[in-house]
């Protein structure tokens, strides 16, 4: 009698075992519903990581988890801080091992149309950066396999990872596209900012931007035409559009010479020396210090910078006009109404936005 028992679990067992694994092989993930903003411009994604609904869940509880540092201390939001529209308020971020890095933490937004990454542009996809902090000895100073070993001994992520890819495996792709998918929604475009391009281009207003609208005062706007204006504070050459920056890296007048070549570096292309990605200016009201290396601790000095403190150089940007007299000399009353525009470029609701909270 007992071995017939024994026979007859262990047939049972092995038709759950297998139901479960043919339930598991046949999951598909959910397609996320990307909510691009109306002015915007599309968002390109990579046919090899498309976004689901399971895989931004993942890439959030990746985004914010200590594991994936060597001695479990720091995770992704450790120098990208929510309240600081996801960079770091230290000049040079410190890593596990007490070491301070030599560049200022990116802040990140809207990075979902970016083709560049990090100051100097070394990689040019979203998911290759996210691979980089995790082995880097001066941030998280861990190895993908030992990161992957922790993750994959917690049931939990295993079954994550299996709901976000529709199969088996935890790996460091998989890790790096998740997270990927969850940098993807971090979009910024509630600001004053928005609703003053929408309403110069005659594009139309929600109810809730026209009663924003409202409230922008002629101060804001008199600092958006000087922002503009190529008599002005002439910022528009490298900032503008929706996402307020353009695509290119740029000598921006911060030193005559150079103890990091920034793009130059990395092309071993003297032209390029001392050039570097030019950043949104959204929200940066939240993302101070400034410039690569965050010398300036306030947007007021970097107001001055660009109205006083330009050195020339052989590589400086062509676009900053006025670089020969040291910048735009704007007087006292120009300052204030551009710090007025620049402080419309705070997106409240992205900052506080739950869902690009830590889940745990």
């Amino acid at each position: 009698m007992r071995y017939f028992l024994y026979i007859f679990f262990a047939i049972s067992t092995s038709i759950v075992f297998f139901a479960c694994r043919k339930d598991k092989a046949d999951y598909t993930p959910t397609p996320y519903q990307l909510n691009i903003p109306s002015h915007f411009p599309d968002m390109i994604i990579p046919a090899d990581n498309p976004m689901t609904v399971e895989g931004v869940e993942l890439g959030r509880f990746l985004f914010y988890e200590k594991q994936l540092s060597g001695d479990n201390s720091m995770n992704c939001a450790s120098c990208h801080m929510p309240q600081q529209s996801f960079s770091d308020v230290n000049q040079y971020s410190v890593g596990i091992d007490g070491v301070f890095g030599n560049r200022q933490s990116m802040a990140l937004i809207n990075l979902g149309w970016e083709n560049y990454f990090f100051w100097d542009g070394r990689k040019t996809t979203l998911e290759s950066q996210i691979i980089e902090p995790v082995l880097n000895p001066i941030e998280m100073h861990q190895s993908w396999k030992d990161a992957i070993h922790k993750l994959n001994a917690d049931v939990t992520y295993r079954n994550r990872f299996f709901k976000a890819f529709g199969e088996e495996g935890v790996d460091s792709i998989k890790a790096a596209k998740a997270i990927a998918q969850f940098i993807r929604t971090m979009i910024s475009s509630e600001s004053k900012y928005d609703v003053m391009y929408k309403f110069e281009n005659n594009l139309s207003l929600t109810s809730s931007e026209q009663a924003l609208l409202s409230t922008i005062d002629l101060d804001e706007w008199a600092g958006y035409d000087l922002f503009k204006s190529l008599n002005g504070a002439d910022c528009f050459h490298c900032h503008n559009g929706p996402l307020m920056r353009v695509k290119k890296f740029s000598n921006n007048g911060l030193d005559a010479t150079f103890s990091d070549l920034g793009r130059g570096g990395v092309t071993q292309n003297p032209e390029e020396y001392g050039k570097f990605k030019v950043t949104t200016l959204r929200n940066i009201a939240f993302t101070a210090p400034y410039m690569h290396d965050g010398r300036f601790a306030s947007l007021d000095q970097v107001i001055e910078h660009y109205s006083s403190g330009i050195h020339m150089s052989p590589t400086i940007d062509p676009l900053i006009e006025y670089a020969n007299q040291g910048g735009v000399q704007l007087d006292a009353q120009e300052k204030y109404l551009l710090k007025k525009f620049l402080l419309t470029l705070s997106d409240y609701n992205f900052i506080n936005n739950p869902s690009f909270k830590d889940p745990n």
